[in-house]
């Protein structure tokens, strides 16, 4: 299995970066690509979760290894694929997500796009007590984390929002004056702010 990819960042999309290894361009699924974009044309090292299907093998990339096991850990629970697992990871991080597994903190995680009580309950049935991770005491009280999590999630996926405006070419006075109307629009996924931003920016 391809446990990391090392290599020149020659590209960024909304769902992948790509890595130029020794002329070999490997495309890797993040939750957030653009949180590489620093690195853009650079040598990177992103950790990778091989998933192989019967018509795919599919590379999935993460900041440090913490995400990725964690990723492996979510993607053994019914009802939650890769696809889920990744979005999930993206929004939150190691410390909250097992502080709120372990704390049966069901409403922290229905706040997951996709995420219904149900999905919550066997997520806590099948990881609690399991998860390979020390559990921090956060600053936060999980009822405090639980009220926090969409303004946390908004603020993180501005920003990639715009950074991801700024690749396409806007410069930093136009993304600046619509920064108002993405956080008005309390959308959380970068993906839609980012098509919700070139739709105000054309009408400008």
């Amino acid at each position: 299995m391809i446990a990391y990819i090392k290599g020149e960042l020659v590209e960024l999309t909304d769902s992948l970066a790509i890595i130029d290894v020794n002329g070999i361009g490997y495309q890797v699924v993040c939750a957030n690509p653009f949180y590489f974009q620093e690195k853009l044309n650079q040598t990177i090292k992103i950790h990778t979760y091989h998933h192989v299907r019967e018509d795919a093998q599919i590379l999935y990339g993460f900041k440090n290894y913490d995400e990725k096991l964690l990723f492996s850990h979510i993607i053994t629970v019914s009802g939650i694929g890769p696809k889920s697992g990744l979005s999930i990871v993206g929004h939150t991080s190691v410390d909250q997500f097992v502080m709120a597994i372990e704390e049966e903190d069901e409403k922290y995680l229905t706040q997951f796009p996709g995420v219904g009580k149900k999905t919550a309950r066997q997520m806590i049935l099948d990881l609690k007590g399991k998860l390979p991770f020390e559990v921090k005491q956060m600053a936060d009280s999980s009822k405090e984390m639980s009220g926090k999590i969409n303004g946390a999630i908004n603020d993180k996926t501005i920003n990639e929002a715009i950074e991801a405006l700024k690749v396409l070419g806007y410069n930093d006075r136009e993304v600046n004056r619509i920064v108002p109307q993405l956080r008005q629009s309390n959308l959380v996924n970068t993906d839609e702010l980012v098509k919700y931003g070139l739709s105000l920016l054309l009408k400008a």
